[in-house]
Formats: C-alpha cells, structure tokens, sequence
C-alpha cells in the first residue's frame, strides 16, 4: 500500500528540517526539488504551499523567501514516561507537539544561554559541557541555582542562606562555599540545563 500525502508530506518536513539545522534556512524550490527527489520545481512550490497551510512555513515579510514558523521547530513529544529503575512496555510514540524554546525560556528578551565549565556542581547534576538557561529577571531566593559574580568571574552555584547572609554552596566536596565580604551580584537564576551526549 503505497504512503498516504499526509505520510510522504511528513517525510518531506524531516527532510526539510534537517536541511535547515545544517544551512539555517529553507532552501530554493530547486533545491527542495534535489533533496525531495522531485522531478521538477513546482512539486517543490507546492509542497512548500501544503506546509504553509499546515504552518510550518511561512512568507518573509518582504515576500521574497520562505521562512520556518515555530511550529516549524515543534518535535514529538512522547504520551509516556520513561522510568529510570525498571523498564515499562512501549506501545506507541504519539504525542503532543513539543517545543524546546518554549519550555526551557519563558522571557526571551531576559534569557541567555551559559556554557558551564568545571565540576562545582556535578553532584547536582550539572556537568562541564551542559548549557545552562538563565533567566536574568527572575528574584533569585535560598535554593536557587544562579550565576553570581565573584571578584569579577562569573561562577554557578546554590545560594543559599547562611546566618542571615547568602552564601553560595558548591556541590562537590573539593570545593569550599563562597562567602562574599561585600555584596553579592547576581547575574542571573538558572531555569533549566541542556546537555548533548552525543557529537
């Protein structure tokens, strides 16, 4: 049974959207027609017109060239969850639609994306290498993780209270806690952290 329009459409947007991880833009209707295997440049138009109506692309304002919407960027999320000690029966992948920007950045114009460096805080999970979101509005409190500045370095740890005094508490035995003898700058409180395994 040869795949429905919706199957091959469908196909066609991965395509599409490993393209533009790689280049950062939609490609031409002849390069559409190149990486789709279609025989000519109005397939191309077309698929692009289906996925304008499906949302996931749109018409630069100056309508010029086609532009990828955020529905675009939405990944499948699975209807399940994983469990971390024993394993569960999977019997589907179906989902909502899911949004990496949308649920790690609440206030884009206030968030900033901060490579982490060293191993003070491996033992709350955050390891070199994770990129941490920091939302630099947010009221940072006792038990926050922030980016304070230290002797004017920046550093990533636990504030937390210490005799009416905010300290910040490495989480790594090797390293002592930071006490402040003047005012305690916060850069910054860490809302969620993205790590890559693989290359």
């Amino acid at each position: 049974m040869p795949p429905s329009d919706a199957t091959r459409d469908n196909d066609y947007l991965g395509r599409l959207r490993d393209y533009y991880a790689e280049a950062r833009r939609i490609p031409s209707h002849q390069r559409i027609a190149a990486l789709m295997g279609f025989a000519s440049k109005t397939a191309a138009r077309k698929l692009l017109s289906r996925l304008e109506v499906a949302g996931f692309v749109a018409r630069t304002p100056d309508d010029d060239a086609w532009m990828p919407t955020e529905h675009f960027f939405e990944r499948p999320l699975a209807d399940f969850a994983v469990r971390a000690g024993a394993p569960d029966m999977i019997d589907g992948m179906g989902g909502e639609p899911f949004l990496v920007d949308r649920y790690l950045v609440k206030q884009p114009s206030r968030t900033v994306m901060v490579p982490v460096k060293g191993d003070s805080m491996i033992e709350a999970g955050i390891h070199e290498g994770d990129i941490a979101v920091v939302e630099r509005t947010k009221a940072a409190k006792a038990g926050d993780f922030v980016i304070a500045i230290v002797d004017n370095e920046f550093t990533l740890k636990e504030l937390i209270l210490e005799k009416g005094k905010f300290v910040l508490k490495p989480h790594n035995p090797a390293y002592p806690v930071i006490r402040p003898q003047g005012q305690l700058e916060i850069f910054g409180v860490v809302t969620g952290l993205a790590r890559r395994y693989s290359a």
